[in-house]
This record gives structure tokens, sequence and C-alpha cells, in this order.
């Protein structure tokens, strides 16, 4: 096991009705507050209602960004900094999925930096200083609420870039699993791919000693497994969405990454879906993975796989070493159909045309290389995407 620092401050407030102590956790870091929000859904179910009651009733000054497109776009980034500045804001109020809290986190960091914000998201310039931020959650997936990192889309140039700074974490995060009950069906399964994409990008890895990091990872995929179709099925089951809720910020807060070295694989390669057609990323993920597991299987990561087969799916472990490893892969695919999610790109409607920029998009984002379980090169990146048709 490799050397590592795990620090994760961020205040967790799980469960029912939790949004009643919104107010004091603001008051903590401010009181001239940016609401930060997606489409109508939380005016349609309530949240937004109680949200904007509470801030109204302990004379929380608040203004809003509303609008914030799933896989966010810089130009909402760029909105809501000036939302910011024009209004003096010392505190931002994410109310949504990760698409939402991402946006966020980069107006936070966008608020203190004097040129476009689009150079944090590109690198071009650091991260210094951010406007304190808190979350409530309204979709299990992208483990945003719990994590440094933040995803950002330039519809302009094609793009959709990874940022990571311990100063995007979010104060705190308020987790009431009765808030996801009236997502669409296809989202509750976008986001269960999501999290156990997260898992495996961590977990599939060679040789690196961290025994117990597995077992956590292989327990989020049960848990997605045990609970994602309840979930699909019935939308206000409380058990299964709190489930399915507490995992998604597990997979990707750190905790499986400690002691390995983890290059990922799939988000390199499932990012340019979205970038090039705005596919949903949990979708995408879902298509592509299946596909790299079967890419990537030979003599020296069989292992690995019967390891997941076993464990995960609990497969006879007398079979065949690859007799396991391919069920195991095949009960991944099918899990993911029987929540709905396609099985090929050619199901919603993605062709050949782009295959190749998008390959090469993906390898120079990477610098030349995507992944490290087996790294993957143009042809092998191009090679995946067409066994995805």
């Amino acid at each position: 096991m490799q050397n590592f620092v795990y620090s994760v401050p961020t205040k967790i407030i799980f469960g029912k009705d939790q949004v009643d102590v919104l107010a004091d956790q603001i008051k903590e870091y401010g009181r001239k507050v940016l609401l930060a929000y997606g489409g109508g859904s939380i005016k349609r179910n309530g949240i937004y209602d109680r949200v904007t009651e509470i801030l109204k009733e302990n004379n929380i000054e608040f203004y809003e960004l509303a609008g914030i497109e799933p896989n966010p776009d810089i130009e909402s980034v760029r909105e809501g900094v000036r939302i910011c500045r024009e209004n003096n804001i010392d505190f931002i109020l994410a109310v949504g999925g990760g698409s939402t809290i991402d946006c966020s986190k980069v107006i936070a960091a966008g608020y203190y930096y004097d040129g476009d914000p689009w150079d944090l998201v590109s690198r071009k310039s650091p991260i210094t200083k951010t406007l304190p931020l808190g979350v409530i959650l309204t979709m299990s997936a992208t483990g945003s609420e719990m994590n440094s990192g933040a995803v950002i889309s330039n519809r302009e140039t094609k793009q959709k870039l990874h940022i990571m700074h311990p100063n995007l974490l979010p104060k705190f995060s308020i987790l009431d699993p009765s808030y996801t009950f009236t997502l669409p069906k296809e989202q509750t399964a976008a986001g269960i791919a999501d999290i156990m994409s997260h898992t495996f990008e961590s977990y599939f890895t060679l040789n690196d000693g961290a025994y117990l990091q597995d077992r956590f990872a292989e327990s989020i995929l049960k848990t997605c497994i045990r609970y994602g179709k309840i979930a699909y099925d019935e939308a206000d089951n409380y058990e299964a969405k709190a489930n399915i809720m507490w995992a998604a910020p597990n997979a990707i807060n750190g905790l499986l990454m400690c002691g390995k070295n983890a290059i990922w694989s799939v988000h390199g390669i499932a990012q340019e879906l979205t970038a090039y057609y705005g596919l949903t990323h949990g979708v995408a993920l879902a298509i592509l993975t299946p596909v790299w597991m079967e890419y990537v299987l030979d003599d020296e990561r069989v292992d690995k796989f019967v390891e997941y087969g076993v464990n995960v799916w609990g497969i006879d472990s007398n079979k065949d070493k690859y007799q396991i490893a391919k069920e195991a892969i095949e009960k991944t695919r099918e899990f993911f159909t029987s929540i709905g999610l396609p099985k090929s790109l050619s199901e919603v409607g993605i062709g050949e045309e782009n295959l190749e920029k998008m390959a090469q998009d993906a390898i120079d984002d990477k610098g030349g290389v995507i992944g490290n379980f087996k790294p993957l090169y143009y042809d092998d990146v191009l090679e995946i995407l067409r066994k995805a048709l």
C-alpha cells in the first residue's frame, strides 16, 4: 500500500427533514447567499419553497442563479460570478445534483479570480481562494457533495474538463433521501451507473496491496446492485434511496483511492461523448464500462476480474478464471440493462461520424495515454468506441 493523506472536512447532515438546520449552517459563513439550482424541478417538488422560506425567516439575503444545465457550461459559471460580484455574495448554496454543485464550486473559485474562470478549469491559472459553499443534494450520482472536484463543459470548444482543489470542498452537505423521490427513473439509473463507475475506477488496479480499500469498493458495488433496481422501480423507497445516496459520496471522496495508484480509464473516454453529443454522463459510462472490461481482460488482469466476479457477484470460485471474468462482465452489462440503461451507442443515436475525433481528443486531454490498469492509447480508445457501437 502506498503512502497517503486523507482529509474530507465536509460536514454531512443526513436524513429526513435535515434542511431545518440550514440557516444555522449558513450563518457560520455569511448572510448574503447565491442560491444556485438547475431546472424547475426544485420548484415543482417544494424544495425551493422550503429553502427560500428558511432564508427569509432568518433574514438571509439571497440572489438566484437558475437554469444550470446538465454537464454545466462555463457560461453558467461566468453568470454566477457576475451575480456574486455585483451583490457582494459571501456564501453559495447549491441545491441540486452534481451539475449544480460543480458549477457552484467553480463560481466560488472564479469570484476571486480577475480573469475568465475557464482559465481555472483549463489550469492556465491556479485556484487560490474560494467563497464558502453549502449543498442541499437532490440526486445521488457524482459525489460532488463530498469531494474537491468539479467538471465543467465548454460547448464552444467541445471540451469537458475536470479540476480539483481542496478549497472546492463544500463546508456542509444536507442529504435527505426523500429529496430524490421525484427524480425521473432515467436519472436515478444514470446516477447509479455513475456511482458504480467511480468505484470501478478505483477498484481495478494491479498489485497495490490495498486490501481494505478493495473491500470498501466491493461493499459499495454490492449496495448499488442490492438497492439499485429497487430505487429504480420504487421511487419513494426510503431505504433504497438512502443507501444509494450514502454510497455516492463514499465512491469518490478519496477513501477508495487511499494507498492506490489509480488513474481513471472509462471516464476519460466517456467525457467526449458528453462534449460532442451531450450524452448523459452516467449513460455513457454504462455503455462503455462493460466494453472496456472486455477490452482490457487478459492474462495479467484476469485475476482482478475473478476477484470482482467472486466477491461482488458471488460467482463460483471453482470455475475457470476466464469463465468467471466473462460472466462478471456480462452480469455488469445485464444489471445496467435491468435499470433501463442502453447497451450501445447506436441505441442513443451515435454513429461512427466522430469516433476518430473523440478518440484523439480523449488522448490529447490526458497527455497521450488514458488510465493505468491497462494503459490506453489512441488505437485502443478508438477500438473501444467502435466496439461500443
